[in-house]
């Protein structure tokens, strides 16, 4: 078995123990293969292999191999970083899930740039620490952010993102995480997403309740050197 299926299959065998371990069916879970910074030739190999669910941090890199791999079947592309409102309109054109809705402003644009009757799938991004500067709204004012989502017809509100803190416990972060989306689902009763879990802490999230985990390198290898 060559790296990238073995690397694959690890991953996908440890997910399914975190599942059952938190008493969980492994099938409710949707893994995101973050390929930042990977050729579109990386994708074409995971797709191969049975992913049909990439996630991107970058805009530039999105559109780029969404449209180099626009022939692949059954892809599902996710924005899952920082994004910019004037960005807005390229992100809608290539997304089909944006994780990271974290103000009304980005939530207006992405709903401006609706080119035909599809919605977008959106979460709101929920910053866990007392860093402002970080990407997120704070804990207390996402009811608020889903309630002004659920007024643009063209978007979609599936539920909430958020990064473990570094100086925290993932499993108490993401209990807090947990607290917020029930927040979120009692407003809109579909909005179940909780993205949440990368590779150094989806057992953490499994446990917490998270249905959408974004694994980079331990999937993909090491990041390529961008000189």
């Amino acid at each position: 078995m060559s790296e990238l299926p073995a690397r694959l299959s690890a991953i996908d065998e440890r997910i399914a123990d975190a599942a059952r371990a938190a008493g969980r069916d492994p099938g409710e879970l949707t893994r995101i293969v973050v390929t930042k910074f990977h050729p579109a030739s990386l994708v074409t190999e995971l797709h191969a292999l049975g992913v049909r669910e990439v996630g991107e941090n970058r805009q530039q890199e999105l559109s780029a191999k969404r449209e180099e791999l626009a022939s692949l079947p059954g892809m599902r592309w996710h924005f899952i970083g920082q994004a910019q409102t004037n960005k807005a309109s390229a992100i809608r054109r290539s997304a089909d899930a944006v994780h990271s809705v974290d103000r009304d402003r980005l939530a207006d644009a992405l709903h401006r740039a609706a080119t035909d009757d599809d919605r977008l799938d959106v979460l709101v991004q929920v910053n866990l620490t007392d860093d402002t500067g970080r990407g997120g709204v704070a804990p207390g004012a996402a009811p608020r952010l889903a309630e002004h989502i659920l007024g643009l017809p063209s978007l979609r509100l599936r539920g909430v993102m958020a990064v473990a803190p570094l100086d925290e416990e993932p499993a108490s972060a993401f209990a807090r995480l947990r607290a917020v989306a029930d927040e979120v689902r009692r407003l809109e009763a579909h909005a179940d997403w909780i993205s949440a879990g990368m590779t150094g802490d989806f057992t953490e999230a499994i446990a917490a309740g998270a249905t959408h985990l974004r694994i980079g390198s331990a999937i993909t290898g090491p990041r390529p050197d961008r000189g």
